[in-house]
């Protein structure tokens, strides 16, 4: 069983390679992030973004609901708990700080380590 998600320090390299997949980014969770993924035709299960400390009027997690909007599993990390950039930090450190109700419905939730939300949701996709 394969437990890596796809690593991407940044958002803005995520292709159709990554179709299915569970993704961990470095990138923020904010709006101009989600539109990376949005642009394609076939994309990711599920991905994870640095929350970027939120920002003015929560900036750093509205790609949760555009995600959930065409049923993308969605989750933020805390900042304090892995650099904004650095996706393995994120994966190996990162504790969840929000998740759109798709992800609620796959079991995840905030104070989850990512470590652990991957592995529940590779599980979940028999990977």
């Amino acid at each position: 069983m394969n437990t890596i998600p796809e690593l991407l320090d940044s958002i803005a390299l995520v292709t159709q390679a990554q179709a299915g997949t569970v993704v961990v980014t470095g990138s923020h969770g904010g709006n101009s992030a989600a539109q990376f993924v949005l642009a394609l035709d076939s994309k990711p299960f599920a991905v994870m973004f640095n929350d970027a400390g939120g920002g003015k009027d929560d900036a750093g997690r509205v790609a949760l609901g555009l995600l959930q909007a065409v049923g993308i599993v969605a989750v933020t990390y805390a900042h304090t708990s892995a650099r904004i950039g650095d996706a393995e930090d994120g994966w190996h450190h990162g504790v969840v700080s929000a998740v759109n109700s798709i992800a609620q419905e796959h079991g995840l939730h905030e104070g989850q380590h990512v470590s652990h939300a991957v592995s529940q949701l590779l599980t979940l996709r028999g990977c």
